[in-house]
């Protein structure tokens, strides 16, 4: 007889384990997810966003059930049973790897969390039970990197993945906001198999999932703008970027322990030697105030990268420019996130009378509203902000200027001693 048990969960419902999730949720390195919050410091913004990792790593599993279990059903693909237990538990782990406070540490500098899954996979209690359970880690890491070439890789790693599923519709409804809202039940019960631009199989939405899909992205947009990009969140997250960074670079820190850590743990490292006073200041909600909060859309369209993509660039940047505005270094911070992709898809698309087209760039438009606007409403989404730690006036004309700067020129006037916002 199959061993399962079901777990309450309030977005979900019930969710089903199966023994595959049974063998590996109890090892340490997936319990380590119960003490990472999913949304980082939006918690100090939203009360409830006190979520985590772990909830979001069963979510995540159960919908990936479920689309098998609905591919099954309609005949659109077999699995066997080896390869069904390597992409739930695909999906279940997919996160294994995550910092804690989100993807902060990312922006910071650290590699991204999908690259360390491999330290969580490889060793320990988990890499046992995955041995015993046939399903190493050379098996899961290609899907959860999305590197995965199968049919239904797109299941982790893709424009329609269990994962965007989960978080969107999870986020918005610990967060108590109605901006994520997404028809899950027509979204799954649209997807199919079908060839790919390379003629391979791969996941596909039939036309009847349509309005759902357009739904997920507008969802997406709606979160970033409101949740994920929300200004006392950027302004916590920018002082926590300048924190963790300060710690490593004072060898206070390792980024190998940064890796294991939890949430709390983290935060109690850092409390314990912090020179910077930043640690208490989060610990007590003293965040950095807006001197400058411009939309995207007041600024060119095309902006240089390296506010966003550079973070040894940017800390040097915010320390001259803390001095140019009469701030001590570290008492400023110049923030400007990006996702260029915010919007973008890339899967086939099965019309009703079975042709497929891919739904990619300019084509998705011929058949969805939003991505023809996608650009405009990724600006919209957008804010250039500046945070200061005590009071000081920001030219506005002088920070677009700035971030308007190739990052070669950016650098020159950094070595030369020239001013930030004079040219």
């Amino acid at each position: 007889m199959t061993r399962f048990e079901v777990v309450r969960d309030p977005l979900w419902n019930n969710i089903r384990l199966d023994s595959e999730a049974l063998a590996v949720v109890d090892t340490p390195a997936v319990q380590r997810l119960r003490y990472v919050r999913q949304l980082g410091h939006a918690f100090l913004v939203y009360p409830g966003a006190t979520h985590t990792r772990f909830e979001h790593a069963l979510g995540a599993y159960h919908l990936a059930r479920r689309v098998l279990d609905a591919l099954e059903d309609a005949g659109d693909v077999r699995p066997d049973a080896e390869e069904r237990a390597r992409l739930k538990l695909a999906a279940l782990l997919h996160d294994i790897g995550h910092y804690p406070f989100s993807h902060a540490l990312e922006e910071a500098g650290l590699p991204h969390h999908e690259a360390l899954a491999a330290r969580h996979l490889t060793s320990g209690v988990l890499a046992d039970r995955l041995g015993e359970l046939g399903t190493p880690a050379e098996g899961l890491l290609p899907l959860i990197r999305g590197e995965a070439r199968g049919p239904l890789a797109g299941l982790v790693s893709g424009s329609l993945d269990v994962d965007k599923l989960d978080y969107l519709s999870r986020d918005a409804w610990m967060c108590g906001v109605p901006y994520g809202v997404i028809d899950v039940d027509r979204l799954l019960a649209a997807l199919t198999v079908a060839a790919g631009p390379d003629g391979r199989a791969t996941l596909a939405l039939h036309e009847k999932g349509l309005a759902a899909l357009e739904s997920l992205l507008f969802a997406k947009y709606q979160m970033y703008r409101n949740v994920y990009w929300h200004h006392a969140v950027r302004s916590a997250t920018s002082m926590f970027k300048r924190l963790v960074r300060c710690a490593i670079a004072g060898g206070r820190l390792s980024p190998d322990a940064v890796a294991l850590a939890t949430d709390d743990g983290l935060i109690h490292e850092l409390m314990g030697d912090d020179p910077t006073g930043l640690a208490r200041a989060l610990r007590e909600r003293r965040l950095a105030k807006r001197a400058l909060d411009l939309p995207a859309t007041d600024l060119p369209a095309a902006t240089p990268a390296w506010p966003s993509d550079d973070p040894d660039l940017l800390e040097r940047v915010e320390d001259r420019l803390a001095r140019e505005v009469g701030l001590a270094p570290g008492g400023l911070f110049l923030d400007f996130p990006a996702k260029p992709d915010m919007l973008a898809l890339d899967l086939p698309f099965v019309r009703r009378d079975g042709a497929v087209t891919q739904l990619a760039g300019a084509d998705a438009g011929a058949h969805l509203g939003l991505p023809r606007v996608a650009a405009e409403l990724y600006r919209s989404a957008r804010r250039l902000r500046v945070f200061v730690i005590g009071p000081a006036a920001v030219p506005a004309k002088g920070i677009v200027d700035l971030v308007m700067t190739p990052r070669e020129e950016v650098v020159v006037r950094l070595e030369q001693g020239r001013s930030l916002m004079a040219g």
